[in-house]
């Protein structure tokens, strides 16, 4: 049987999630989040300007008649990834104009290897990044089947951190989804405006231990930011779906999230 306590400080509610939940794991090949009966939808690869360069993205559009919330998806550590690909298809399914960058594309682009994207990864510009994804809200923003004033971001894994510290730098932002990701310094937090949401893993001891520090920071800055723990299961299990029934609720409460701040 499945419990869960709630504490409300200041703009922060952080919410443990404990109990057991059964399910059986899935190969990093075929991880992706949960289908649903939804209609179909046209996803491509594009490139937005970013000053004199073009990125390339994943870009994937609902089908839907009228113009959607959309949603920035920031990869994980190792680049732009099927699962990448299938979460921004499903957030569309789910209603949303979803756009993925792929951060590396100065380096080259994503490479097969997911040791060499790590490297890359490390050698990236925080200013560049920041810059890279102001341009891909930049290019959402003229596509008129989005609303320039409905966007989100989320990132998972190095992704979440991004997620988290691109929040401190775009305060037009109107939701963030942090996923296993570590948290900017407080004196940044303080400069967070769009409410967030923070999935967090039961077994995942080194992005956890830095919870406490979390939640006293976005106390003190009153910035509204809910965090989920999730029971039984370890860094990256969005991919990994090694609990699926875990990785279900998860996205589940993603998307109640988002729709209830980009509605």
């Amino acid at each position: 049987m499945e419990s869960s306590a709630v504490w409300r400080s200041g703009g922060l509610a952080v919410g443990l999630v404990v109990g057991a939940i059964l399910g059986g794991g899935a190969s990093l090949g075929t991880a992706r989040p949960p289908d649903r009966p939804t209609a179909d939808v046209h996803a491509e690869y594009i490139k937005y300007p970013s000053g004199a360069d073009s990125i390339t993205a994943y870009l994937a559009y609902p089908e839907r008649a009228d113009r959607a919330p959309a949603v920035l998806v920031i990869h994980e550590i190792f680049g732009m990834s099927d699962f990448v690909r299938s979460t921004t298809e499903q957030l569309a399914k789910d209603g949303f104009v979803a756009l993925a960058p792929d951060l590396l594309t100065r380096r080259g682009g994503t490479p097969a290897s997911p040791d060499s994207a790590r490297k890359l990864i490390a050698t990236l510009n925080a200013d560049t990044i920041t810059r890279d994804l102001d341009a891909g809200v930049a290019y959402v923003k003229t596509l008129k089947a989005a609303r320039p004033d409905r966007i989100g971001v989320i990132g998972f894994c190095w992704g979440g951190g991004q997620s988290f510290r691109y929040a401190t730098n775009n305060p037009s932002l109107s939701a963030f989804v942090v996923c296993y990701g570590p948290a900017p310094n407080g004196a940044d937090i303080a400069r967070i405006k769009a409410p967030g949401f923070g999935v967090y893993a039961e077994n995942d001891a080194r992005i956890g231990q830095g919870l406490p520090e979390v939640r006293e920071a976005v106390r003190s800055a009153g910035v509204r930011y809910r965090v989920a723990i999730y029971p039984g299961v370890g860094h990256g299990f969005l991919r990994t779906r090694e609990k699926p029934t875990v990785a279900d609720q998860a996205w589940g409460d993603i998307l109640a999230f988002f729709r209830d701040h980009l509605k």
